[in-house]
């Protein structure tokens, strides 16, 4: 038995909502009258009422869903692109378009980036003001691959007035934007607020089967539209993703604090054992990476015993250092399904 298969037998994990079964599509359309009407290529009540509901809720003029993040933002920095007349584009060496889409951008826009920052931080202020002329910055919150940081809320305005002031367009990658909340203490609205467009996410802290949304003005918005027809993106039906995705925006919207307070609690027990830390130390989201000393066999052998042993799931993956291995937890509600002696016991094996 391999390390990821030992994390899928277990009966409870530390991450997540839970197992991605069919089940969470089942739950979510329980009580839907089986006679509702589905959208119809991007129209129709059930994703039209959505879109409008999710525009009042990030406090933009308009919306639209769509069935990918990757799809969303390719298409948002293009349109800015288009409407400054401008091919350079700015965000962080671990953005996702940089790291997991394979030059999207790049290849279907021919859309040059500029990174700012270092793999070990966040891009800070001055980094900002020393850009050189580009369309638009694109920001995410929280940096998902830095362990969950978060720049402060004053350091985020102001470099919403600097973009402002410079003509250049703010995106927000807020694929996790609704675990941001608790930390900055603000609405989505007061965040988005900051920005000329944002994108959510809804399988990843929501817990929905997959989409997205894209918010901004409405001539970005209709620009968008065109953009996701030429994409593919309008299926016959999006239905079974925007369904399930307001049905877990509804029940989760509100556990963020919560989930960030256990998050708080699991890397202290965390930082506790010799050999074994967390980044943050402290949490700022739901997330954090957590690091165990040794190489990727040995640390992946201890894992796996103590999840046999256990029942609790602490990883399936581990992704080696030098002389460390990494890998990502992110409380959700799976979390508080675990009982006290059973998470006594997981770190007792592990301090062995």
């Amino acid at each position: 038995m391999d390390l990821r298969t030992s994390y899928q037998q277990t009966s409870h994990q530390l991450s997540g909502h839970g197992k991605r079964t069919v089940g969470v599509l089942q739950q979510a359309f329980a009580e839907v009258d089986p006679n509702q009407v589905s959208d119809h290529y991007g129209t129709g009540e059930v994703i039209m009422r959505f879109e409008q509901k999710m525009a009042q809720e990030l406090g933009m003029e308009d919306a639209i869903f769509f069935p990918s993040g990757t799809m969303a933002q390719q298409i948002a920095l293009r349109i800015w692109a288009d409407e400054t007349g401008n091919r350079n584009v700015a965000y962080h060496p671990l953005c996702h378009l940089e790291i997991h889409e394979q030059d999207g951008l790049k290849e279907l826009h021919h859309l040059e980036a500029i990174l700012l920052g270092d793999d070990d931080r966040l891009m800070t202020l001055d980094e900002v003001k020393a850009l050189p002329d580009v369309a638009c910055l694109l920001i995410e919150l929280p940096q998902r691959e830095l362990g969950g940081y978060l720049p402060p809320f004053k350091e985020l305005e102001t470099i919403s007035q600097y973009c402002r002031e410079r003509g250049i367009r703010l995106h927000l990658d807020g694929a996790r934007l609704l675990e941001t909340l608790p930390y900055y203490e603000k609405t989505a609205e007061e965040v988005c607020a900051l920005f000329d467009s944002v994108y959510v996410s809804f399988y990843k802290g929501i817990g929905g089967i997959a989409g997205a949304i894209l918010a901004g003005p409405k001539p970005f918005c209709a620009d968008a539209r065109v953009w996701k027809r030429r994409y593919g993106g309008d299926l016959i039906g999006l239905y079974p993703y925007i369904i399930p995705a307001d049905y877990y925006y509804e029940l989760r919207k509100d556990r963020m604090g919560t989930y960030v307070e256990q998050a708080k609690e699991l890397a202290r027990r965390f930082n506790a054992i010799d050999g074994v830390w967390t980044t943050p130390e402290v949490p700022v989201t739901n997330m954090f990476h957590l690091h165990l000393e040794g190489d990727d066999e040995a640390v992946a052998a201890r894992i796996q015993s103590v999840q046999e042993t256990t029942g609790v799931g602490v990883t399936g993956y581990l992704v080696p250092h030098d002389h460390y291995c990494s890998t990502e937890i992110s409380i959700g509600d799976a979390y508080g399904e675990i009982d006290e002696h059973q998470l006594n016991r997981l770190f007792e094996q592990l301090e062995q």
